[in-house]
């Protein structure tokens, strides 16, 4: 045995040919290398139809080593596993033994009873020493020193002793180095049902709660009751996934967070978005199913300059794509998830969390489609956005050519302004009004500026505008479209009367004209 020379190579039984460094054990003979220690064996030493003779050499290694060398080879075998969990060296000619003899039950072969044993440096053997008062400490209860060594003759350990139990510990036991493992033997055999129930003996500590954490759990439960499925995909990603989401062909590698020591090239880089994670989800759920409807919670990193820990904030992702129904014999709506279908659930969510201020904005970042696309804005503060996934973006991720709904938000965000304990609005007793008004202006004025607009002037009587109408045609002058609201006034004290109502009208239509130069429909 002897480390590798820089610059080696050995082709393994693989048939890789692989470069070798200076810190890798190396098994050799005469002729030169045989095999990389404890991780594979060398092709020139496989077994094949035409051998007769085969020589079997069992060793122990540092495991330490051993787990460098898979790494660094990026090559996991049965072999590199065990030796690197650590292996009892006193079984060493045993397992060589066991080997041969069912070579000779399986295979005919002979055994040559010829063996050789070098062990340099012998393990060393581990002695404790173990107080019955010591136990009855740690676990509560008396267990009588001659129950203690029946419990540990039986796990092979060997018992000396009366009043102090002088224990020495089986070599393949390399977890027992302290008296507290051997307490855990020795209830793990009497039994953790055996130990009596108590209670505490003094008061609860003050109790603090975790606002992050109740309200991630807070978050789960709303949308895991609008019908989603939740999903938990790696950290990890391939930055090359981040740049299909931009339709970029190159990476900034500086925006991410690599890690030391991948698994692979695709788990190379600590992921920024949550996007590409359900997006991965999504092509191989569809190849079985014909919707997927799912959200997660989870952290994104983002490097920081001149800091060595990166930035971890929380983000919120949603995914809707396939049929809006499942087939079945009834005669239901028929169609794919849209924008609208996810724009649902989010208002719902926003309701649920009583988010107020929500204003919903349209954009044209990708990773949407342009036009099909909302920056999602509450009190004037970036909340994220939801639109349809841009078809050449849809298509870098192998999804089927219907509309792919996203949406990823600032969950740190939403944790913040959500109201757990949300004061109810009064209900009141009297009878709403009901009004219809519709208004003519430029067609290119957007709908998310009116209503607010509508709303805010008529507080507090006016409870509710909802656009139940657009309109363009011949009744209209080109260029112009018209606006039909349905709005609810109500007070908590009177019932309103039509000169009130009037008044909060006669308002609304006037700030319409001056800021928007609308005018009302006849």
């Amino acid at each position: 045995v002897r480390r590798a020379k820089k610059g080696e190579t050995l082709l393994t039984l693989d048939d890789v040919e692989r470069k070798l460094d200076s810190e890798m054990l190396m098994i050799t003979d005469s002729a030169g290398l045989i095999a990389i220690a404890g991780v594979i064996g060398g092709g020139d030493s496989e077994v094949t139809e035409t051998t007769t003779n085969v020589l079997l050499e069992s060793a122990n290694f540092e495991f330490l080593n051993n787990r460098r060398t898979s790494q660094v080879l990026k090559l996991r075998t049965e072999a590199s596993e065990r030796f690197g969990k650590q292996i009892d060296p006193e079984g060493t000619l045993q397992a060589a033994l066991r080997a041969a003899l069912l070579m000779v039950e399986n295979g005919s072969g002979t055994l040559e009873k010829i063996a050789g044993d070098l062990y340099p440096r012998p393990k060393e053997t581990v002695s404790l020493e173990l107080d019955p008062f010591y136990v009855e400490r740690l676990l509560g209860i008396k267990i009588s020193a001659d129950q203690i060594s029946e419990i540990l003759n039986s796990l092979e350990f060997k018992v000396s002793g009366k009043n102090i139990l002088k224990i020495t510990v089986p070599s393949h036991r390399m977890d027992i180095r302290i008296p507290a493992d051997l307490v855990e033997e020795i209830i793990r055999i009497y039994g953790y049902e055996n130990l009596p129930s108590t209670l505490l003996d003094d008061e609860l500590p003050p109790q603090h709660s975790n606002q992050k954490l109740e309200g991630t759990e807070r978050v789960r439960d709303i949308l895991v009751a609008s019908g989603m499925d939740e999903i938990i995909t790696y950290s990890m990603m391939d930055p090359m996934d981040e740049a299909r989401l931009r339709l970029e062909n190159d990476v900034d590698f500086a925006k991410f967070v690599p890690l030391k020591n991948p698994l692979t090239q695709e788990r190379s880089h600590l992921r920024r978005s949550l996007l590409p994670g359900a997006l991965h989800t999504a092509h191989a759920n569809l190849r079985f199913l014909d919707k997927v409807v799912m959200f997660e919670v989870g952290s994104v990193f983002h490097p920081q300059k001149g800091k060595k820990l990166p930035e971890e904030p929380q983000r919120l992702s949603m995914l809707m794509c396939g049929l809006r129904n499942s087939q079945s014999w009834l005669e239901e709506t028929e169609g794919t998830y849209d924008f609208f279908d996810l724009k649902g659930v989010l208002e719902h969510f926003l309701s649920a969390l009583h988010i107020e201020g929500i204003e919903w904005k349209k954009s044209r970042e990708l990773p949407c489609h342009p036009g099909r696309c909302v920056q999602i804005l509450v009190n004037g503060k970036e909340l994220g956005f939801s639109g349809e996934l841009h078809p050449k973006i849809r298509s870098a991720f192998e999804l089927p050519e219907q509309a792919v709904c996203i949406a990823e938000l600032d969950l740190d965000l939403i944790i913040k302004l959500g109201i757990e304990n949300h004061q109810m609005d009064f209900i009141s007793n009297f009878t709403p009004i009901f009004e219809d008004l519709a208004f003519v202006m430029d067609s290119s004025l957007p709908v998310e500026a009116i209503t607010p607009v509508i709303l805010q002037t008529g507080k507090p009587l006016l409870r509710k505008a909802t656009l139940f109408d657009v309109y363009e045609g011949e009744q209209v002058d080109e260029g112009k479209r018209s606006l039909a609201y349905s709005l609810t006034f109500q007070a908590n004290d009177r019932t309103l009367t039509d000169e009130e109502v009037g008044n909060i009208r006669n308002k609304i239509v006037k700030r319409l004209q001056h800021e928007f130069r609308a005018t009302l429909r006849a």
